[in-house]
C-alpha cells in the first residue's frame, strides 16, 4: 500500500539482499537527480508549444557544487541577467520554472503540469515563462520583483527521496519581493505521476490563484482562507544541503 520500507522482513538479524540492493539504488537514484544537470534546450523547446515568450536565465551559483554548499547563491539572478527583465511587465502572473535539487522533475513534469494548468489561465496576465538553472525557491522573488507580477509561481525540483528522485514542487507568493519570507508561501509538494498527480495539482494551484489574487495576499492567511493545510501549506524546505 506504500512504497515506504516498512514490514521488509528479514533473514535471520538482517534485510533481506533484495530490499538492501533495491535500497542502494534508489538511493543512488536520489543522488543522481540532484548532480543530473538540466537539459535547456530541450525544456525550452517543448515550451514552444505554448506559443509564449520564454527566457533562460542563471542563478549566482556558477557550479553545481557551488549551489549545494552556499545556498543563497541560488537565490539571486546574475546582474546581467537582470537586464532580461526590462520592460516585459507589469503581469498578473511569472511563472519560474527552476532545476531546484532535482532537475529531472523539471525535466520530466512541468511542461505536462503546465499544459493541463494553462487553458484555465486565460483571463490572466502572464509574463514570460522564466527558466532559471542553479535555482532556489527564491530566486522567484527577484524575478517578481523586476517584472511587477502580483504573483509568483515557482515550480522546482524538490528534494529527492528515497523513493520518489523525481517530485516536483510549487510554491506561490503574492507581491513577492526580494527577502521574501517562507511563510508568505504556499507549497502543493510530490507532483508526478505516482504522487499528486498533474490534473490535481493544476486544480489546486487554479484554486489558490485565484483566491489569492483576490485576497491580496499568500501564505498563512491564504492557507486559513482556503482550509488546504495538508495540500498547500508554508515550509522552508529552500534551506539545508
Amino acid at each position: 500500500m506504500t512504497p515506504a520500507r516498512v514490514a521488509l522482513g528479514r533473514v535471520g538479524y538482517s534485510l533481506r539482499t533484495r530490499d538492501v540492493l533495491a535500497l542502494r539504488l534508489d538511493h543512488s537514484r536520489a543522488r543522481d537527480a540532484i548532480w543530473c544537470p538540466l537539459d535547456t534546450t530541450e525544456l525550452c523547446s517543448e515550451l514552444v508549444e505554448f506559443e509564449h515568450p520564454f527566457i533562460l536565465l542563471r542563478s549566482r551559483a556558477t557550479s553545481r557544487r557551488d549551489y549545494l554548499v552556499r545556498p543563497e547563491l541560488g537565490r539571486r539572478l546574475i546582474e546581467e541577467d537582470c537586464c532580461d527583465l526590462t520592460g516585459r511587465g507589469p503581469c498578473d502572473i511569472v511563472f519560474v520554472l527552476s532545476d531546484g535539487l532535482s532537475p529531472i522533475a523539471i525535466q520530466r513534469h512541468a511542461v505536462p503540469l503546465l499544459r493541463v494548468l494553462w487553458p484555465k489561465l486565460s483571463a490572466l496576465t502572464i509574463g514570460p515563462l522564466i527558466v532559471v538553472t542553479q535555482a532556489r525557491v527564491a530566486i522567484a522573488d527577484e524575478v517578481a520583483e523586476l517584472l511587477d507580477a502580483r504573483l509568483a509561481i515557482s515550480i522546482i525540483g524538490e528534494r529527492p527521496g528515497l523513493s520518489s528522485p523525481d517530485s516536483l514542487g510549487i510554491y506561490l507568493t503574492y507581491g513577492a519581493r526580494v527577502g521574501t519570507t517562507d511563510e508568505a508561501r504556499n507549497c502543493i509538494s510530490n507532483i508526478r505521476p505516482d504522487g499528486l498527480t498533474y490534473d490535481k495539482a493544476a486544480d489546486i494551484l487554479d484554486r489558490l490563484i485565484r483566491i489569492a489574487l483576490a485576497m491580496g495576499a499568500s501564505g498563512i492567511p491564504l492557507q486559513k482562507a482556503t482550509g488546504m493545510i495538508s495540500e498547500s501549506m508554508s515550509h522552508p524546505v529552500d534551506q539545508g544541503p
